[in-house]
């Protein structure tokens, strides 16, 4: 069963960065696809950005699209690191490591994860 563990969330002023992490264990694949989503009081869960099981392949929602990145860890290729600039208040919201399992493409669907992580929260406020 694969574990997704998230850290790196916080408060930060509008204009701000945050980096967040997403660490999958205990899966039987070497390597896993990982995608962020995000999800905000009263709103559906939503894609924010992916990063491929197979070579650097990532994928963006249009809301975030020059302000966040997505990477490896060099040192573990089953962490990701989100960094996030340029933050705003409609970036505040619990933000949810996926996985599909078994990897394979990213999907921007919520439906089509197979593993979750607790979430950490994120708050872009003055």
């Amino acid at each position: 069963q694969v574990q997704l563990v998230e850290s790196g969330g916080g408060l930060v002023q509008p204009g701000g960065s945050l980096r967040l992490s997403c660490t999958a264990s205990g899966g039987t694949y070497a390597r896993y696809n990982l995608a962020w989503f995000r999800q905000a009081p009263g709103r559906e869960r939503e894609f924010v950005i992916g990063h491929g099981w197979s070579g650097d392949i990532s994928t963006y929602a249009d809301s975030v699209k020059g302000r966040f990145t997505i990477s490896r860890d060099k040192a573990n290729v089953n962490k990701v690191n989100l960094q996030m600039n340029r933050l705003t208040p409609a970036d505040t919201a619990i933000y949810y490591c996926a996985a599909r399992d078994p990897p394979r493409y990213t999907s921007k669907s919520a439906d089509e994860q197979d593993h979750w992580g607790r979430g950490t929260q994120v708050t872009v406020s003055a």
